[in-house]
């Protein structure tokens, strides 16, 4: 898989809003928000789409979500409820294949999403 954008701000190359971090994920706010919170929670380890996770990346998958909830409770929406996103592949609206959680909150949002 060819290094993206997410990849180069895991490994620290490029910058970012960096809001939380440990050894197996890094969470970042997006720079094209859609809710007063959105925050990227990506693994450090390169997965291109949610079809390419394996049975030996069930730990890793926990700790996307974990990590999310970690996010939602700094960033203050955990109690007024946020939403979580993976979207697989480009008919989804995936643009950058690296798998990424958005954490999404801070203002009501509608069912289903626009």
């Amino acid at each position: 898989m060819p290094n993206t954008i997410f990849g180069k701000i895991a490994s620290g190359e490029i910058p970012a809003d960096i809001v939380y971090e440990d050894e197996h994920v890094v969470a970042f706010r997006d720079l094209n928000p859609q809710a007063p919170t959105h925050v990227l929670v990506i693994p450090r380890k390169p997965i291109p789409t949610l079809n390419d996770v394996g049975d030996n990346d069930a730990e890793l998958i926990g700790r996307l979500f974990l990590a999310a909830a970690k996010v939602a409770e700094q960033e203050g929406i955990a109690a007024d409820g946020y939403r979580t996103i993976i979207n697989c592949n480009a008919g989804a609206g995936q643009t950058v294949f690296h798998l990424h959680v958005h954490v999404l909150g801070g203002r009501p949002l509608q069912w289903p999403p626009g």
